[in-house]
This record gives C-alpha cells, structure tokens and sequence, in this order.
C-alpha cells in the first residue's frame, strides 16, 4: 500500500513540474520574445506618443501595436504589419506605407496627409475623422472602411477598391477618383466640389 501510494504521488508531482514547466515556457514566448518591454525597433520605442520622426520601419510586425497618438512624421513603413494596430490621433503625414498590412487597424482622427498608401490593405479600418488630404491611395485596398467624415481633399484613388466603404459626411474635394471599385460604397452628404471621378448621382 505504501508502495502504491508513493508511486501515484510521483506520478502527481512529475505532472505538476512539467505543466509549470511548460508554463513558463509559454510565458516566456510570448512576453519577452515577442513583446520584449521595451518594446524598440530600430531606434524607436513602440508606444502610444512615441516620437520617431523618418524612421524606417519597414517589414516590422507591428500588428496589436498601441501607437495612439504617436509621432511618426515622414516614417517609412513599407511592407510593415500593421494588423490591428492603433493609430487613432497620430500623425503619419508624408509617411510611406506602400504594400503595408492595415487590416482592422484604428485610425480615428489619424493624419496621413500626403502619405503614399499605394498597394496598402486597410481593409475593415476604422478611419472616422482621419486626415489623408494629397494622399497617395492607387490600387489601396479600403473595402468595408468605416470612413465617416474623413479628409481626402486633392487625394488620388486610381484603381482603389472601395466596395462598401462608408463615406458619410466625407471631404472629397477636389480629389482624383479613376478606374476605382465601388459596388455598394455609401457617399451620403459627401463633398465632391471639385472632385474628378467622384459618383455626384450615386
């Protein structure tokens, strides 16, 4: 009887060793190989309010990134992984995002303008009140983009996809729309003075 109850208490305790074991592992993985504290690429610290002015961050993941508020004037993010990340209120103008990944990203009142978007995917973002005036939008991917008042003033959308995107309230203002999808996009109470390509009978 002894024996046997030694045996299964062995057992107990080399079950418990390896399942903190792999804990520990796994805790280890995700706090401080993916998201080590802090958190620093190529010079600039991720974090809401960061400034990094021209940094080059292209090709980074940067997916669930919280960059709220952040100053990244003139940065390049080419290719970058952007999945996710919050952007709301930071300024990117001049930034180059070319191909990047913007997926689900936050972008309230984010001010991208005169930033090249061309051949980005930012499909199902959120860009309520953003500031993309003199953008660069060719061959973007913003289908299903909640855009309501958002700033696209003097902006180029040549083959941009805007399948159900929402535009109400938007500024559209002398902006270049040519070759651009828009099966189902809602333009109501959109400001198209001056717009070329813009849907005024929609």
């Amino acid at each position: 009887m002894h024996i046997r109850s030694l045996i299964r208490w062995s057992g107990l305790l080399l079950g418990l060793v390896t399942a903190a074991a792999t804990a520990q592992a796994f805790e280890q993985h995700v706090n401080k190989t993916e998201r080590p504290n802090p958190w620093v690429v190529n010079g600039c610290e991720i974090k809401p309010k960061t400034i990094c002015h021209n940094v080059d961050l292209s090709f980074a993941d940067l997916k669930q990134a919280d960059l709220s508020g952040a100053d990244l004037r003139g940065a390049k993010l080419i290719r970058a992984d952007l999945r996710g990340v919050n952007l709301n209120g930071a300024d990117l103008s001049g930034a180059n995002l070319e191909s990047a990944d913007m997926r689900i990203a936050k972008l309230a009142r984010t001010k991208l303008v005169g930033a090249s978007l061309r051949g980005a995917n930012l499909e199902f973002s959120r860009a309520i009140r953003a500031d993309m005036s003199y953008a660069d939008l060719t061959a973007t991917n913003m289908e299903m983009v909640r855009a309501n008042y958002i700033k696209l003033t003097g902006a180029r959308l040549v083959f941009t996809n805007l399948k159900e995107t929402k535009f109400y309230d938007a500024d559209l203002s002398h902006a270049f729309l040519q070759n651009v999808k828009k099966t189902y996009t809602i333009w109501q109470g959109a400001y198209m003075e001056g717009c070329t390509g813009c849907p005024f009978n929609w």
